[in-house]
């Protein structure tokens, strides 16, 4: 009984961001919405088509996975967004940036935290366990963000990293790059959402008055696993 619990709160929170974004990229003139709006229009609309017909499938990976977040993370984008100069915020051990690394991006992990990179990996594709080399590194820099990061990047990425989402969204827009955030908990961001409120959602309409172009997703790992891609509406109409 928790678990259908957990999964209908995980599909009514999934669908009210679905509805933020799907009304703010509605609200922009035809005029204005080019190829990659009107691609985040639809991916929207079909995720919410999904969410209220329990016959169409959202993921062949279901039962939901515990771990290989980075996996799926790295999976997601290869399949949705071209190769690109990433930076990795709060990186850990870099094996997001490794993976994307071994796909021809040019990566940077942003870590305080000076870690190496782990020594093997599991394969989603082939099932196996991949062995990373002890002479393999990827790029880092060890401090905490800072909005001059983003000055050379294509698009930033987070996946549950604290106390930086509202920086990272700063700099995107004031550098015109695009920006991933899988948002964890809040804690030490210096704007909270309403009590009460999931600090995803709020964060999807922080990003949209923002004025970007914003199209959620969500990943087959248990935790919070609802996604933001976002791109300034600046960038995606030129």
């Amino acid at each position: 009984m928790a678990k259908r619990k957990d999964k209908r709160e995980s599909d009514e929170l999934y669908s009210q961001v679905l509805q933020l974004a799907v009304h703010a990229l509605s609200s922009v003139p035809e005029d204005f919405r080019n190829y990659e709006g009107d691609r985040f229009l639809d991916e929207i609309q079909f995720e919410l088509e999904a969410l209220a017909s329990p016959t169409l499938p959202r993921s062949p990976e279901l039962p939901m996975m515990k771990k290989f977040r980075f996996q799926l993370l790295h999976r997601w984008m290869l399949a949705n967004i071209a190769p690109c100069r990433m930076v990795d915020v709060g990186g850990g051990k870099g094996l997001l940036s490794y993976l994307f690394q071994q796909s021809d991006w040019h990566t940077t992990v942003i870590d305080p935290i000076n870690q190496p990179l782990p020594t093997k990996y599991k394969d989603l594709t082939s099932n196996k366990q991949i062995s990373i080399a002890p002479e393999e590194t990827v790029t880092r820099i060890n401090a905490e963000f800072q909005p001059d990061f983003a000055k050379d990047a294509d698009l930033l990425v987070a996946m549950h990293a604290h106390g930086c989402n509202i920086q990272m969204i700063e700099a995107a827009l004031h550098y015109n790059c695009g920006l991933i955030l899988l948002p964890c908990c809040v804690i030490h961001e210096p704007i909270l959402p309403p009590a009460g409120m999931p600090w995803i959602e709020w964060l999807v309409g922080y990003v949209i008055e923002k004025g970007f172009m914003v199209a959620p997703f969500r990943l087959n790992f248990k935790g919070q696993n609802i996604g933001i891609y976002a791109r300034p509406l600046a960038q995606s109409l030129t």
